[in-house]
């Protein structure tokens, strides 16, 4: 301490930029400011990032996709008024935990699905349906959605999905039962198959 009252100690810095943080996301959530929240959440196939709308969880980010670039892309797609607010993600962020816990088989959380649309919407809708510790391969899910020879197009459908693990496109494999391409990486997608046949 050398007597001047503006001294602080990093901590007591943290933790007054922590408290206008909070502040300042309150007021943006109260007045309706606050288009887009975000938190990120350890798991053991990596650092999520989750990221809501008022209607809903719309985006779950792998590290691998690079957070910043992902928030950026948010801002200019749906809306530049984004913050970390963890609590609008309490919920989203708690039962993903579960998952991993083996405590929770599907997700009961409301979805954005925003950011989707079309064919690549109706494959995204389609893998809700497959059920906890079942997959499908894309030609299966091509004919579920009335395209029986897009399989490649299910592929890019099941690369873009805006909320992987909680919309399972890791489900999705290939005819030979070889795993397949999968945004988080292939590490990822068998951790995620492997968790589930457990």
């Amino acid at each position: 301490m050398t007597g001047n009252i503006f001294d602080f100690s990093e901590r007591d810095g943290d933790a007054t930029l922590e408290r206008l943080h909070d502040r300042l996301t309150a007021a943006a959530e109260t007045a309706g400011l606050l288009d887009v929240a975000y938190r990120t959440l350890e798991t053991p196939v990596g650092t999520l990032l989750l990221a809501a709308t008022p209607v809903g969880l719309v985006r779950v980010a792998f590290d691998v996709e690079g957070h910043d670039a992902v928030l950026n892309r948010l801002a200019d797609t749906l809306s530049p008024r984004i913050l970390r607010s963890p609590a609008r993600l309490d919920t989203a962020a708690h039962q993903i935990d579960e998952y991993f816990a083996k405590r929770r088989t599907d997700f009961d959380v409301p979805v954005d699905l925003s950011l989707t649309d079309g064919f690549r919407r109706s494959v995204i809708q389609h893998l809700c349906d497959i059920s906890y510790g079942t997959r499908e391969s894309y030609a299966q899910v091509a004919a579920a959605v009335g395209h029986p020879r897009a399989m490649r197009a299910v592929g890019t459908a099941c690369a873009h999905n805006p909320l992987p693990v909680v919309i399972p496109c890791h489900r999705v494999v290939r005819s030979d039962g070889s795993t397949g391409q999968y945004v988080g990486g292939a590490g990822a997608k068998s951790a995620l198959l492997e968790l589930e046949a457990a």
